[in-house]
């Protein structure tokens, strides 16, 4: 990306300056209000679009609207735009465990308990930390997302062709998606299918839910047993789409809540779980983890199958259940 401003008379003030910048080959592909989006960072979306949709974005001299692709050598004007104040903080740099990295790819083990990206109260998450670590990066972003409180692997794609490859395997189901997660009652299928449609919303205090509803999106995951307790079961989570929420909601509308889980959860249990006592010791996440995955990587086409060994606070919870029961 090459930038260059407008030149004013040098014996005027210096007014804010329009900027010019030539699209390069990583970044051809993205819409052009994502790339804004990305580029302005701390000017509210809002704005963007009104510059948009007011023509003071240019592409090759000509107005386009949000939904133009960057091509390889555009030249975009960008005009002077006012950064939010309360977008000032820096986020640190940070590094996280690393799976796999190669000239396309980064993939990471996420604790729990850090965003993959700002905003909805949080400053920064993963990708702001990563590319603060590295500064030199000329592309790297999320390829997909993980909850909050979710750990395990995460996918960063570290060139445009990388992201656009990942995404269109995801949407066509090329990918498969697999989660270790820990549920508090008596589950006895070895293996069952969950397929209820999803529906997203936001409550009054701004909060990212999802609940079961007819007219929702179709939303299908498989569970497999893989070792039960007196009070808990440890599954395998298949997904078969990737809805916001979707182990979360499934197994709760199934009656099996994740153990720590604070959104769709037992709350009187997650209580409990705060403190250790006799027959178990403490857990104080939620039991969800991104243990497997396996995709064609986007350059070679070979086929990929990367493994996250489950965290250690899970493990740990796993070790105090004592001997798990012989499975049916």
């Amino acid at each position: 990306m090459k930038m260059q401003n407008d030149v004013g008379s040098p014996s005027t003030p210096v007014q804010p300056q329009a900027q010019f910048v030539t699209i390069n080959e990583e970044e051809a592909g993205q819409r052009i209000d994502n790339y804004l989006l990305r580029v302005c960072k701390g000017v509210p979306k809002s704005h963007i679009y009104r510059i948009l949709r007011s023509g003071e974005v240019r592409v090759n001299k000509g107005r386009i609207d949000q939904l133009y692709r960057l091509q390889d050598g555009d030249v975009v004007r960008i005009p002077p735009v006012r950064v939010a104040e309360k977008s000032a903080q820096v986020a640190p740099a940070a590094e996280f465990k690393i799976i796999f990295e190669d000239a396309h790819l980064l993939v990471i083990d996420k604790p729990a308990g850090v965003a993959v990206h700002g905003g909805s109260g949080v400053s920064f998450g993963v990708i702001e930390q990563l590319r603060a670590s590295r500064p030199d990066a000329k592309f790297l972003e999320l390829v997909h997302r993980l909850d909050r409180d979710t750990s395990g692997l995460l996918l960063l794609a570290k060139k445009r062709s990388a992201l656009t490859n990942l995404h269109e395997q995801m949407r066509d189901g090329l990918t498969d998606k697999r989660y270790l997660v820990l549920v508090a009652g008596d589950w006895n299928n070895a293996r069952q299918h969950v397929k209820l449609a999803l529906h997203k919303y936001t409550t009054a205090e701004g909060e990212r839910r999802v609940a079961v509803q007819a007219d929702g999106l179709a939303s299908h995951t498989v569970f497999s047993l893989l070792r039960k307790f007196p009070h808990f079961a440890l599954l395998e989570a298949e997904l078969k789409t990737g809805r916001t929420h979707q182990i979360r909601v499934h197994l709760s509308a199934s009656g099996f809540a994740i153990a720590g889980d604070d959104k769709y959860g037992d709350f009187a249990l997650n209580r409990a779980l705060q403190k250790a006592d006799n027959t178990r010791g403490a857990l104080k996440r939620m039991f969800l983890h991104a243990h497997q995955i396996t995709f064609t990587h986007p350059e070679t086409g070979n086929s990929m199958t990367l493994n996250a060994a489950l965290a250690g606070e899970c493990e740990r919870f796993l070790v105090s259940l004592g001997k798990p029961l012989n499975l049916r």
